[in-house]
Order: C-alpha cells, then structure tokens, then sequence
C-alpha cells in the first residue's frame, strides 16, 4: 500500500511526457505559416530616396481684402505719421502678396528631368526642388498636361542626380505590395507600405481615368510623388486621395505608369502633349439601346456624330456605328476608346472594328490630333441666320402634324418650321411639334424643336416614315425604338424610346 503513490505519480509523469513529445512531433511537422507581409523595405527604400524630391512653389497674388480704404484718422493724431507711411503707396491697388506649397516628385534622368502633378505647378511663378542631401535648385517648367494631372520639370545640377525607372503598371495585381515616397504635409521625405487596393478607377478627374487605388497612406504634401513596386520601379504617380477631412483615410490614387509614359515622354520631346485624334463624338451603349440592336449584351462606343475637318473624311465611320475594338483593343465603354485613341500616335494608321447595321466590319483610318480638333471646335461659328432665338411657333403658318407616335407630334423640316424653331439648316429629319406629358418620349426628355434624324438606323424625311418604321419595329419584336435625335443647333445624340 506504501508504493501505490508513487505507482500513481510514475503512470501521471509518463502521460506528461507523452503529451509533450506527441505537442512536440505535432509542432514540428504542422505547415509553417508563410510571412505576413513584406519582412522590411529598408533596402528597396535606401536605393531609391535619393531620387526623390521635395517641390516649393511660391505663387504671387493679389488679395481683394486689400483694396479696402486707409483708416481715417482724426487730424493731429499723434498717429497719423504712422498710418500715412504704413499706407503709402497702398491706395487704388491691391498689395501682392506670396503664397507658398509644397509636393513632392521623383527624377527620371539623371540631367535633371523631375516628373510632378500639374496641380502642384501649373499657378507657380517660382519652382524650388529640394534634394535629399540637402541641395536646392531652381526648377523650370518643361509642359504640362492637365488631362492626366502630369508636369515635367528640370533642374541644371552640377552632378548627375540619382534617378529611378518606369515599371510596367499593367503587370500589378490586386494585393500586391506598393511603396508611397513623398514629402507629406512639408516634413520631408517619407516612407509608407500597403497594398493596391483596386485598378482601373475612375473617379472623374479627367477623359483618362485609369487610376491605381492603394492603401498606403497618401497625404497633403505627397502628390507627384512615386508609387514604387517591390522592384523599386515605379509603377504610379500619387495624385489624389478620398478624404473627408483632406488626410488619408487609406484610400489614395495613382496616375499608373501605363498612361504616364507616354505623356512624359512627349512634353520631354515636343514641351506638350500631342495625342491621338479619331474626330468622332460618342455616348454609351445603353441597355436599351443594346436591346433594340439586337446587341447580346451592352458593350463599344455608340458614334453620335461626326466632326467635320476630322480624319473621317469619306464616310468611314458614320453617326450609328458602334466602335467594338481600337487598333486591336476591345472597347468595353466610351471610356475605353477615349483612353485608346488619346494614348495613340498622331498620323497612325489604325484599324477600328464597327457594327452598322447589325453586321460587323472593319476600316482603317488615319488620326488626327487631339490638340487640333480642340482649336478647331473653339474656331467653329454659327453661319449667319442660325442660333438666333426661335420664333414662337404658333405664329408660323399652320402645318398639318401627324397623331401622335411615341408621345410625339411631328410635322414635315420645310422652311417655315424651320424658321420657327430655329433649327439649324444642315439638319434634315422630321421635327417634333409637341411632347405630350408623361409619354415616352417625355420620358426621354424630348422636346419641341428636336429633329427625329433616323429611327432603328434608318433615315427619316415624313411623320408617315416615323410611324411606318415604329410599326416595323414592334413587329420585328423589338421593345424600344432606338432614335437619331439633332438639337437645334445640329448636335446628334442617341435615345431609346420605350414603344410598349
């Protein structure tokens, strides 16, 4: 009976070791879990800080509040010396005064080439760049492109500086980890990690869209600076965040490196940006309008008309068409084909995919550039006789109008109706004399005065030809009808009107 404690402890230290051991086989061979993150970026980060800097801008401007008049002082004031010399030279003109910010950039070459954000430089009167050693020299403006928020800048140092390259931004992925270098709210060059957060934003800064999201923090004071890949390539430009309050709530955009390039490129080359021009105006492909094309689903650029003076010299493309792929790019949106064509070389010859009339095809057309068609929209006027206040149409001689077709009364573009209304006369068509309250074509915001170009892709000339081809369509089992409408001064647009 003595030795059954001891039996007792033996049995409980011998399952003990069991236990440890069995823990001990199991630790050793469970999966090891891989590393959180990356373990540093002490090394990326000692490469590359260096050729990043930080910009001062000083902007001399005259404030209002100036302007207002010299105290009156009461005669033989003992301070009237005083307020005569303070204001000397003050009255009828404002006093000018200094504004001062501060961004951030990174050297592309070595000579001294700076790529920035437009909004960091374009009201600046002097430029400063700071190097991480301490240097300061004065930058000039090379071009800027508003478009993409992009400035390019150079300094003249005494020594090559140290420079970093382009990445390829279209090779990151979603999770990957990225590297934001800057100068945020003026505290010079610093460091922060996160992830891409999403790809392909748009959040309506500009025709070009296309931003990185990451969830590095990105504050005031870090625009134009680089977003790095592991690689210490860089692979954005920080350009915007999504705050309330102006700090980082982690949600930063960077201009990606795939539209940069180009642009950096060419206000290095030319001082400005000459982008792609196809001369053609678009809108979405709706659902609707989808539907009643017959279209599987909704996806190109519906083509709304034709600049004239544009590289669509002989009809190639035509208001209707839906562009479906750009020099072998599919064009999913409008946004699409606007970024394809701008990021194109001028006087390239490419070849566009359309579908006109429910059959696909392709032709080949030379661009033009951008920054022409844009002078040659702000050169066009209105020719004499048009864009003058329309009369009011009930004091023209009365012209029968048809029943009513989709919540519309028309009548035959002669020459009273014309005068009427004001329309311009390039446009033919069938115009709308009334719009009855909640139809489908009030639906649509159409209005008298609006012209009925073509419906279902076919001209029209009489209100019988509306009607007709409506009834073709709703025969056809097609449950909108897809309209050409012309404005009075001649601008096409496209619309589904329901025919249920």
């Amino acid at each position: 009976m003595s030795k059954r404690p001891e039996y007792f402890r033996s049995v409980v230290l011998a399952a003990a070791t069991a236990l440890i051991l069995s823990n001990g086989a199991y630790a050793e061979t469970a999966t090891p879990r891989p590393p959180i993150g990356p373990p540093s970026v002490a090394d990326l980060a000692e490469g590359i800080l260096d050729a990043v800097v930080n910009i001062s801008i000083s902007q001399n401007v005259k404030s209002s509040e100036d302007n207002a008049p010299m105290p009156q002082v009461p005669e033989g004031s003992p301070h009237q010396e005083f307020f005569e010399e303070f204001f000397k030279g003050q009255r009828g003109g404002a006093r000018p005064r200094t504004v001062n910010s501060l961004g951030s950039g990174f050297v592309v070459d070595p000579a001294g080439y700076i790529v920035t954000n437009n909004h960091v430089v374009q009201d600046a009167d002097d430029i400063e760049i700071n190097l991480s050693d301490g240097t300061s020299l004065k930058a000039k403006l090379v071009g800027m492109d508003p478009k993409t928020d992009l400035a390019l800048l150079k300094v003249e140092p005494k020594k090559p500086l140290k420079a970093v390259a382009f990445g390829d931004s279209r090779k990151i992925r979603i999770g990957d980890w990225v590297m934001v270098v800057g100068n945020p709210f003026g505290l010079g060059v610093s460091v922060s990690v996160g992830v891409v957060s999403a790809r392909g934003r748009n959040i309506n800064a500009g025709p070009y869209d296309n931003f990185i999201q990451t969830d590095a923090a990105i504050n005031r004071g870090n625009s134009g600076g680089p977003l790095f890949n592991m690689q210490g390539e860089v692979i954005g430009i920080n350009t915007a965040i999504l705050s309330q309050t102006g700090m980082s709530v982690g949600i930063g955009f960077a201009v990606p490196t795939e539209l940069a390039v180009n642009v950096v490129n060419q206000l290095k080359e030319f001082g400005e940006t000459r982008r792609g021009w196809l001369g053609v105006r678009i809108q979405p492909v709706s659902e609707d309008i989808a539907e009643s094309l017959k279209m599987e689903r909704p996806h190109g650029a519906l083509v709304s008309g034709i600049i004239e003076g544009g590289p669509i010299a002989h009809g190639e493309i035509k208001a209707g068409d839906i562009i479906t792929r750009f020099d072998g790019a599919d064009i999913a949106e409008t946004r699409d084909l606007i970024r394809a064509v701008g990021e194109s070389a001028v006087g390239k010859a490419v070849d566009v995919v359309i579908i006109r009339q429910g059959k696909e095809q392709t032709v080949r057309i030379t661009l033009g550039r951008l920054e022409d068609g844009e002078q040659l929209a702000k050169a066009v006027t209105v020719p004499e006789g048009e864009g003058t206040e329309p009369q009011d149409p009930q004091q023209a001689a009365p012209l029968p109008a048809s029943d009513a077709v989709l919540g519309m009364k028309l009548a035959v573009l002669d020459e009273d109706r014309r005068k009427a209304f004001g329309i311009a006369e390039t446009i033919e068509g069938v115009v709308v004399t009334e719009v009855r309250p909640n139809s489908p074509a009030a639906e649509r915001r159409l209005e008298p005065g609006d012209v009925i170009v073509e419906v279902g892709q076919e001209a029209m000339a009489t209100p019988e030809d509306v009607t007709a081809r409506v009834e073709a369509l709703k025969a056809d089992g097609r449950r909108n009808a897809l309209l050409m409408i012309a404005n009075k001064s001649g601008e096409l647009r496209f619309v589904t009107v329901r025919m249920e």
